[in-house]
């Protein structure tokens, strides 16, 4: 049989992928001269695709011709400065280096042992944002807690759910089961991937209560404390509470300390899910949004939402490490080691619900290195400001009001004209493509959502989007 080698050379991957960094810088330059929002239909793409996979291999010219011709089309631009929909899924260059050495690598970090640079700096990088961000000492790996990065701000919330329920049984659910009289709190507003890590780790939507919220649409204490105590006298066993430093429909920050108070008192897990506006507080005037966040014993943020480094990159925090590793390890024979054994490393799969793990902490290391803590606050700060400039343009208009103050990079708004005008106006514009822009419901509304925290937004792009909105009101209102 003929030797053959159907393997790219060290060479031609250097050709090939100078190519595609021009390819990838050229779109950025590029990026505003494409609709924002994908404007194909559904099954546009999957057609254009052969049936059957190709028999012989194929020129990365081919290859590149089909992303151009085929892929981008299909494209949503999340990373174009007209990007205002949902919230910021944004990225850096320095991000995206950072995660080509991470591939280029292909480290499969599971334990200490696998490669210890990957523990090691990831370690090291989550004590550095511990500090940038004030959070308490008890988070940082120099004491009896620590950060972990997980894939998501979901998996976080199902991680400390289940280490919750553990806790709160003195870990018999790991061996017999669930007890069903477990009971958790969040609010009406909280993100759904609570309800949906209660319904994987067992517990139960039944055994989930949402509580309501303030005008603000932040939890309200009282009513939380009401609820645990009839759960208690109906018997049923209190064990997790969720509180948001910032909601995805309305950004509404939840009072921490009051509800950490409250879970503290009624030995309930706190956890905390600051996906977005997390990153924030790497600027010090912000920080008055997490008072309380001492009382928690877990807290998350997305530096794959605001911090400039591209998905995925949660940020898991907790207070007592033990309850993780108690909760998540396990140990086969083809895993022990010394490293392990000595007691000496952590082994990050222990930490969470994956075993195996990337070398996620590069493309972070390498963002906080590029532009350092003040680079950061000077482009948080930046994205805020804008966020301020639009809201006031809405209190100056005749025809549009605020929903709620914003406390920091998302505005929730509408047209006086009611639900079907905005759903209306909000579609026309998107269809344009110039711009992406998302809506919620408050108060039983349809309500506009402005995100504006995109790597490469700038005031110029804002006020475009105002005036359009603007001027194509104006036309629905003819």
């Amino acid at each position: 049989m003929e030797n053959q080698n159907y393997h790219m050379s060290p060479e031609q991957f250097r050709t090939e992928g100078k190519k595609i960094i021009d390819w990838i810088a050229d779109y950025y330059e590029n990026i505003e001269k494409y609709p924002v929002l994908s404007q194909v239909k559904p099954g546009e793409i999957i057609s254009s695709l052969p049936n059957h996979p190709p028999q012989k291999g194929e020129s990365m010219e081919q290859m590149m011709q089909d992303i151009d011709e085929k892929i981008m089309p299909g494209i949503t631009h999340w990373q174009s400065p007209n990007f205002f929909a949902y919230f910021p899924s944004n990225t850096s260059f320095p991000s995206i280096l950072g995660d080509l050495v991470s591939s280029g690598l292909g480290v499969q970090g599971m334990i200490w042992a696998t490669s210890p640079a990957a523990t090691e700096v990831e370690t090291r990088v989550l004590d550095w944002l511990a500090e940038m961000m004030g959070m308490p000492e008890k988070f940082k790996s120099t004491s009896s807690g620590g950060g972990v990065i997980q894939d998501t701000a979901s998996t976080s919330a199902l991680t400390a759910v289940i280490a919750a329920r553990e806790r709160a049984t003195q870990y018999e659910s790991n061996k017999t089961g669930v007890r069903q009289k477990l009971v958790a709190y969040i609010s009406t507003q909280t993100h759904s991937s609570l309800e949906k890590a209660i319904k994987m780790a067992g517990i139960g939507k039944d055994n989930l209560r949402l509580i309501d919220v303030d005008e603000t649409f932040a939890m309200l204490p009282e009513v939380l404390e009401s609820q645990i105590q009839k759960d208690k006298k109906d018997g049923l066993q209190p064990f997790f509470i969720c509180g948001a430093l910032g909601t995805t429909s309305s950004n509404a920050m939840d009072p921490l300390r009051e509800i950490g108070e409250i879970a503290n008192k009624e030995n309930c897990w706190f956890h905390i899910d600051a996906a977005m506006s997390g990153t924030a507080m790497v600027c010090p005037e912000f920080r008055h949004l997490m008072d309380g966040v001492e009382l928690a014993d877990s807290y998350c943020f997305n530096p794959h939402k605001w911090m400039f480094t591209n998905f995925d990159c949660d940020v898991f925090w907790v207070a007592n490490r033990n309850e993780l590793i108690n909760t998540f390890s396990i140990l086969p024979e083809y895993l022990k080691n010394k490293a392990t054994e000595s007691g000496a490393v952590f082994d990050y799969r222990d930490w969470h619900v994956q075993l195996g793990r990337r070398f996620r902490s590069l493309k972070l290391w390498f963002v906080i290195r590029h532009y350092g803590v003040e680079g950061l606050q000077f482009h948080i700060r930046k994205h805020v400001e804008l966020t301020r400039t639009f809201t006031n343009w809405i209190n100056e208009s005749d025809d549009f009001e605020l929903v709620v103050e914003p406390p920091l990079n998302l505005v929730c708004f509408r047209h006086k004209s009611g639900d079907d005008f905005n759903m209306k106006l909000m579609n026309a514009i998107n269809e344009t493509g110039k711009l992406f822009f998302t809506h919620t419901k408050l108060n039983d509304q349809i309500v506009l959502r402005m995100s504006i925290g995109q790597t490469n937004t700038e005031e110029e792009h804002v006020k475009a989007a105002w005036e359009m909105i603007v001027a194509k009101a104006k036309e629905f209102s003819l």
